[in-house]
């Protein structure tokens, strides 16, 4: 910005009482430096210095002049000092919108531990697996699995890798069979999820680069995750959930993965937002947070 750099080459000469005094300091030849000054006086129409081959000095313009240069560069050094400041300090509220099973059980213990290191964060959650509005409801992000309900939403993967798995509570399985096919899930009692007035009861699978679907049937049916994940806990039958719901059941052998030749459905997880203009350094910082624990998943 070449105009507030001869603002500073004028403030400088007038400190140091010579203009290729301050030229040095700057690291600029005295012909650039004499050009400065030469613009900042043609923009002002009056002179700013009174010259001589031995000495320098202030006119009545310039001392005036100098007084709202030094204010404009320290408020422009203020400005700089708090945009640095923002980047590094996480303020402000964030409103997070989170799937009901992978919020509380997941990534609430996560971001509680996000706010410790950022103490200036206020955290608004919404916990529910209807999809949020992020245009009308007072939602700043929304973290979602599968594609986009929205073309015009923006989308960061966290964890694009992720897949639905086939399991079951040992205690069920010791009572009604392992299935090891998705065909043998007819014989079984499947726990649905449904979102808006849709049934989640064709189950897709994977294996060797072909598909299949499955239409399953059962007793129960929620449109909360973590109703259709306490369900198959209870032993009640089988459910098609998302890996990292279930991850820490399985290792604890809560839960056991069934038909496991078969490749569970895609289900990525986005972090979804209205506007590219609302990744701001706390957006960007929370997914940089989230994603390699997710990952380690």
């Amino acid at each position: 910005m070449k105009g507030l750099q001869d603002l500073e080459i004028f403030v400088r000469a007038a400190d140091l009482g010579s203009l290729s005094a301050a030229a040095r300091r700057l690291d600029l030849t005295p012909a650039a430096a004499s050009a400065a000054l030469k613009r900042l006086e043609a923009s002002l129409q009056a002179p700013l210095f009174v010259r001589s081959t031995r000495s320098q000095r202030l006119t009545a313009e310039g001392e005036v002049f100098l007084l709202h240069c030094r204010q404009a560069l320290d408020l422009l050094a203020s400005g700089r000092e708090a945009v640095a400041s923002g980047r590094s300090v996480v303020r402000g509220v964030l409103q997070l919108s989170l799937p009901s099973d992978l919020g509380r059980n997941v990534l609430l213990p996560w971001l509680d531990e996000f706010q410790a290191g950022h103490p200036q964060l206020e955290l608004r959650l919404q916990l529910s697996d209807r999809i949020a509005d992020v245009y009308r409801q007072p939602v700043d992000l929304a973290i979602r699995y599968g594609s986009l309900p929205d073309s015009s939403l923006v989308a960061l993967p966290l964890l694009p890798g992720n897949r639905r798995v086939l399991c079951a509570s040992p205690g069920y399985l010791a009572r009604a069979g392992t299935p090891q096919t998705p065909a043998e899930l007819t014989g079984h009692n499947c726990l649905c999820f449904m979102l808006g007035e849709a049934v989640h009861d064709r189950w897709r699978f994977y294996r060797d680069g072909q598909e299949t679907s499955q239409r399953v049937r059962g007793d129960r049916v929620s449109d909360d995750g973590e109703v259709v994940r306490r369900w198959a806990l209870a032993g009640l039958g089988v459910a098609y959930k998302s890996y990292i719901d279930v991850q820490a059941d399985l290792r604890a052998g809560r839960l056991v993965a069934v038909c496991e030749n078969w490749q569970g459905e895609p289900t990525p997880l986005n972090l979804l937002c209205a506007d590219r203009r609302q990744l701001s350094p706390v957006v960007q910082q929370l997914r940089a947070f989230l994603m390699p624990r997710l990952a380690a998943l």
